[in-house]
């Protein structure tokens, strides 16, 4: 049985989760934390004289906050030994400006949360989800990429890439951790229900106007939000550590995924468009 603590729970892709661990009979409690109120979703969850469901609202990237939760009355009571660390990706994830120390949101996220997985005394499992834009696309047809592929370490790639990159080396270097088993899952992007597109770093950009390369419309990788809950709860009852790429079946064009999120794309010449990222 499992004692789950799981991550933006109130954005879309951790809904899903918790929704796909709730139904989960090895699943013993789960405390959903967010940054918003608890979805309506979820009412039914925290019903009853004794329900096997929380939700509290913390911001994971502030120390304060974190160090509260992992240490707070609810997280005791619930026994937690496992952690599943959803990023931010709903609407509000399109700002992650940096904090103040100039340090992305998604990566003080990680690192705060590992830090307190470590110290906490009942953690025995952080299930991460990741990103895989993090690789480095070899020239040609790059359509086989494996964990030990390399990671795209170029300092111009765009922001939102390099926080997950940061993010991405921060749990590689816990993977062989006696303490702490890691599991960290590489998704691409992922459509949810009613068509939406998460965690892809050119339809998730802060940028007002999306670019894509002129002449190029690459064809891109898709999980479903159910493909994600569904390697999560794999890796829940999982003892293994170790990175996993989440694959799917489909693959659509950049332009397509872009007219599903309403957003349309500027194509830029790519020279262009390496000086403005190394500019």
């Amino acid at each position: 049985m499992s004692r789950v603590l799981v991550t933006h729970a109130d954005e879309p892709i951790g809904r899903r989760v918790v929704k796909t661990l709730y139904h989960d009979e090895r699943v013993e409690h789960i405390l959903a934390v967010g940054q918003g109120p608890p979805p309506r979703a979820f009412d039914r969850f925290l019903a009853g004289d004794e329900p096997r469901f929380e939700y509290a609202r913390v911001d994971l990237a502030k120390h304060r906050p974190a160090s509260d939760l992992f240490r707070s009355g609810a997280f005791r009571r619930a026994e937690i030994d496992s952690v599943v660390y959803v990023p931010r990706h709903g609407p509000a994830a399109a700002a992650l400006a940096p904090l103040p120390a100039g340090l992305a949101e998604r990566t003080a996220e990680t690192r705060l949360l590992l830090q307190q997985c470590l110290e906490a005394g009942t953690v025995s499992s952080l299930i991460a989800v990741g990103s895989a834009f993090v690789y480095k696309l070899p020239p040609g047809n790059a359509n086989r990429l494996t964990e030990d592929s390399e990671l795209d370490l170029d300092p111009s790639v765009p922001e939102e890439v390099r926080s997950w990159i940061d993010s991405d080396m921060i749990l590689h270097g816990e993977v062989h951790n006696d303490r702490l088993r890691v599991a960290l899952l590489r998704v691409p992007a992922v459509v949810a229900s009613g068509g939406y597109v998460y965690l892809h770093p050119t339809l998730s950009s802060p940028d007002r106007q999306p670019v894509r390369t002129l002449g190029f419309d690459p064809i891109c990788a898709l999980v479903s939000d159910k493909d994600v809950a569904r390697a999560v709860r794999c890796a829940v009852h999982s003892p293994r550590a170790g990175i996993y790429n989440i694959s799917g079946a489909q693959a659509l064009p950049l332009t397509v995924l872009a007219r599903w999120t309403g957003r349309s794309l500027t194509p830029v010449p790519g020279p262009l468009l390496s000086i403005a990222r190394t500019g």
